[in-house]
C-alpha cells in the first residue's frame, strides 16, 4: 500500500519561524527571566519600569542637549522649514528618550533590554533592585530574575579575554589603590555550546589575576562576575550585594521585603 499523499494538492507544509533577534558585539543591555509564556508582558512592564527609573535617576534634559550647536546664532527660517523644523525636534526627542529597546529573542522565559548612554547596566540594575526592596511595592507581574550586561563580545577566547580586559578593570585592575578582592565567577548558558562551561570559568579568573592579592571564594564573595552565554554572544558583568538582592530577583525581593 502506497504512501497516503497530502490532501494540499502535494504541496509540503513548512512551518514558519521568525528569526530571533542576534545580539551584537559591544552590546550593553539586561537579561530578565519570566514566567513561561508571559514574555511580552514580561518587556512591557520593564519597558515601563526601567523608562520610570531613568527619568528618577538621570537628567535625561542634558543628554537631549548634547547634541545642540553652541554659540550660532538661529537663522530666520521659512514657516515651511520652521514646521519641517518642529517636527524633526520631535522625532530627535523622542529618539534621544528611547534607551530602551527590546531585542526578540524568540526564547523561552528570557528576554533581552538593550540599552544606551547614560544608563549603566551594572549600576541600574542595582539601585531598581535597591528600591524594589525599600519600598516594598511590586512593580512587576512576570519578571523574574535581572542580570546586567556591561559589554558583549562574540564568543570566541580571544574575544572573552578582551571582554575581561574591558570589564574586570574598574573592579580588579585600578592603578591606584587597588584592594584585595574575594571574587567568584557564575556562567550561564543558553542555545550556546561554542565555549565549554570549565574553560570560560579558567580563563576569567586568569584575566582577573593574583597580582593584587585577589582570591576565590565561592560563599563569601565580596564581588560576582556574571556571564551570559547566549548563542554566538557572551556578556559579562561584575555586581556585588547580589545575595543580600536576592541574586536581583524582583520576584524573591519582593516576597522578602513583605
Amino acid at each position: 500500500m502506497g504512501k497516503r499523499k497530502a490532501d494540499n494538492g502535494g504541496k509540503r507544509n513548512h512551518k514558519k519561524f521568525k528569526a530571533s533577534a542576534i545580539i551584537e558585539p559591544n552590546t550593553t543591555g539586561i537579561y530578565a527571566t519570566c514566567t513561561r509564556g508571559k514574555e511580552k508582558g514580561c518587556v512591557k512592564e520593564l519597558m515601563n519600569l526601567f523608562t520610570e527609573k531613568a527619568e528618577e535617576y538621570y537628567d535625561l534634559s542634558a543628554v537631549e542637549d548634547d547634541e545642540e550647536t553652541d554659540g550660532e546664532e538661529p537663522k530666520e527660517l521659512s514657516i515651511e522649514d520652521q514646521i519641517k523644523k518642529e517636527v524633526e525636534d520631535l522625532k530627535d526627542t523622542k529618539s534621544k528618550k528611547s534607551l530602551f529597546s527590546a531585542l526578540n529573542l524568540e526564547c523561552e522565559c528570557l528576554v533581552f533590554i538593550k540599552t544606551k548612554k547614560p544608563i549603566e547596566p551594572e549600576l541600574f540594575c542595582k539601585k531598581v533592585c535597591q528600591d524594589s526592596f525599600r519600598s516594598k511595592i511590586k512593580t512587576t507581574r512576570f519578571t523574574q530574575k535581572l542580570t546586567p550586561v556591561t559589554f558583549t563580545v562574540s564568543a570566541s577566547i580571544e574575544e572573552l579575554k578582551k571582554l575581561c580586559t574591558r570589564v574586570l578593570a574598574p573592579h580588579f585592575h585600578q592603578e591606584n589603590d587597588q584592594v584585595p578582592v574575594k571574587f567568584a565567577i557564575n556562567v550561564t548558558r543558553r542555545n550556546f555550546n561554542a565555549i565549554e562551561k570549565d574553560v570560560i570559568i579558567k580563563t576569567v579568573a586568569e584575566m582577573v589575576g593574583r597580582d593584587h592579592g585577589h582570591s576565590v571564594d565561592l560563599k563569601n564573595y565580596h564581588k560576582l562576575i556574571l556571564i551570559e552565554c547566549y548563542k554566538t554572544s557572551i556578556g559579562m558583568s561584575v555586581v556585588d550585594d547580589y545575595e543580600k538582592l536576592c541574586k536581583y530577583n524582583l520576584q524573591q525581593i519582593y516576597e522578602k521585603s513583605t
